[in-house]
């Protein structure tokens, strides 16, 4: 992997390279303190990965940030800054994480650790992707009497909605921590008041956004709106179980939740589930 260090801080940006040569295999290609000077560096050459400080001269990280959203490859972004209150601007431009300064050499290895990890997944996944044909994806889900139903995609269309958006992981935040987590890992959200609670197979979080944003950040073959304050994962389905009005209560893997299906929606969920 190839990393940019932006920093306007001398001590603080070699204290960083050295941290990620003591604890990577990523190469740092250069270190720059300016806004301006990123971007007419990233016209000339690409990186993996950009360890961005918020507060730079002529263009601050955010807006930074902002620019490089908009490329057609996008590097990875880790902020590393002295101020938390960033952190949900940060998750909303998906950051994969943010590092408060000063800086902790455990906190650092481990964000180097998920870094490369993530990359290796990423790099496995495109070339997968373009390996795929024709073919089908299948999975079976368990009705209330046992029996299975059985749904498919084809593998066309599934590359086509993973290349016109990036789904295969999402950034959940925990406190001021950016877990950057597979989508198949998330079971179902839950809509509560002016946020969405989330339950993933590695605890619960609270985003601090609307279940039809949440939603639309998901890849939508697999995450079906089955209520007005629900999203569930049709992979992780368990059971189907009849419900007043001929509707259904969702029982997943793994959780003891229940999730309803509204009268409104069960003829879509019909079809999805060909039931």
């Amino acid at each position: 992997m190839r990393a940019l260090i932006v920093e306007d801080e001398i001590l603080a940006s070699e204290e960083l390279n050295y941290l990620i040569q003591e604890h990577s295999q990523i190469e740092v290609v250069a270190c720059l303190e300016d806004g301006l000077d990123v971007l007419k560096f990233l016209q000339e050459q690409e990186v993996d990965v950009i360890f961005l400080d918020i507060n730079i001269p002529s263009l601050d990280g955010m807006t930074l940030a902002h620019h490089i959203g908009k490329f057609a490859r996008k590097p990875y972004i880790v902020f590393t800054t002295a101020y938390k209150e960033h952190a949900v601007e940060a998750f909303e431009l998906e950051a994969l994480d943010y590092i408060l300064k000063p800086y902790d050499e455990k906190r650092i290895a481990a964000m180097l650790n998920k870094l490369e990890s993530t990359f290796r997944r990423d790099q496995e996944q495109g070339e997968h992707e373009r390996g795929m044909g024709e073919g089908s994806v299948q999975h079976t889900t368990s009705t209330h009497d046992g029996s299975s139903v059985l749904s498919s995609v084809s593998g066309t269309q599934q590359v086509r909605e993973a290349n016109s958006h990036d789904v295969r992981r999402i950034n959940l935040l925990r406190n001021d921590n950016i877990i950057v987590t597979d989508t198949t890992d998330i079971y179902y959200a839950e809509a509560q008041e002016k946020v969405t609670k989330v339950y993933t197979k590695n605890g619960e979080f609270t985003m601090p956004v609307s279940i039809t944003d949440f939603h639309g950040r998901l890849p939508q073959e697999t995450f079906f709106r089955c209520h007005r304050s629900y999203v569930v994962n049709l992979a992780q389905i368990r059971e189907i179980v009849p419900w007043f009005n001929n509707t259904y209560l969702l029982r997943l893997r793994d959780l003891e939740a229940e999730v309803p299906v509204s009268r409104g929606k069960v003829k879509e969920f019909r079809q999805l589930m060909r039931i």
